[in-house]
């Protein structure tokens, strides 16, 4: 590629202008893929680390196979993309709010977007997640269909949420909702961007048992320092 800096989207959405471009590292000259909600960044193929254990940490904890999974959040995939590594998998249906998300998935704009888009397990669906959790559930072919895990990627944190719409999904109620969709044994699982939050625990243990906040570390080059976020994590009684 010979474009340092390129800009491969960019739209008007509800939440903001949404952008997507590819860049190379000056330094490790490593192609990087990005994406930005207004002035904020939201994601960076530079840190998937905790995105990947976020997938990984809940189907450790299911025993057997025939899984249905569920994701909210599709990004730039490598939660989708950990899930469908994991030969137990059944189906995999990845909620998205934003249209261009899964355009850039559909057209091949980022990496792991041919990958998910050729399973034949995983369904990507537009739809509001948080809508969709205070409903019938996340897969509109199938009311109040329970899943053996939903894994969350949406917010950056229960506390620091991208509109203020999301907020009840992570009150008492908006978690027995949530828990609702979750089969017995299943699991559900969140990445955040902040250290563990013991109200937010004491929230879950209502509704699931062994739940845990685990905080996975990675490093930051950029910063020169390593870096963490948290993911929590409990299993439906």
């Amino acid at each position: 590629m010979s474009a340092i800096f390129e800009e491969l989207d960019w739209t008007r959405t509800p939440l903001g202008d949404l952008t997507l471009r590819r860049r190379q590292d000056p330094v490790t000259r490593e192609i990087l893929f990005e994406v930005k909600l207004g002035d904020e960044f939201l994601m960076s193929s530079a840190f998937t680390v905790a995105e990947i254990a976020l997938a990984q940490i809940a189907l450790e904890r299911l025993p057997g196979t025939g899984f249905d999974v569920a994701v909210g959040g599709l990004g730039l995939g490598y939660t989708a993309q950990r899930v469908l590594k994991d030969p137990r998998v059944r189906e995999l249906v990845v909620v998205e709010l934003l249209e261009p998300v899964i355009s850039w998935h559909r057209q091949g704009l980022v990496p792991v977007g041919p990958t998910l888009t050729a399973d034949s397990r995983c369904r990507i669906i537009q739809g509001d997640f948080f809508a969709m959790s205070d409903g019938v559930g996340f897969d509109p072919e199938y009311p109040s269909r329970l899943f053996d895990a939903v894994l969350l990627d949406i917010d950056h944190s229960p506390r620091h949420r991208l509109a203020d719409e999301s907020a009840c999904f992570y009150s008492p109620v908006g978690t027995s909702r949530l828990a609702s969709h979750v089969a017995e044994g299943g699991v559900y699982a969140l990445w955040s961007n902040d250290p563990p939050d013991q109200a937010y625990l004491d929230i879950l243990a209502a509704e699931f048992t062994d739940v845990a906040a685990e905080v996975v570390a990675f490093p930051n080059p950029l910063q020169g320092r390593e870096a963490a976020n948290t993911v929590y994590v409990g299993t439906k009684a």
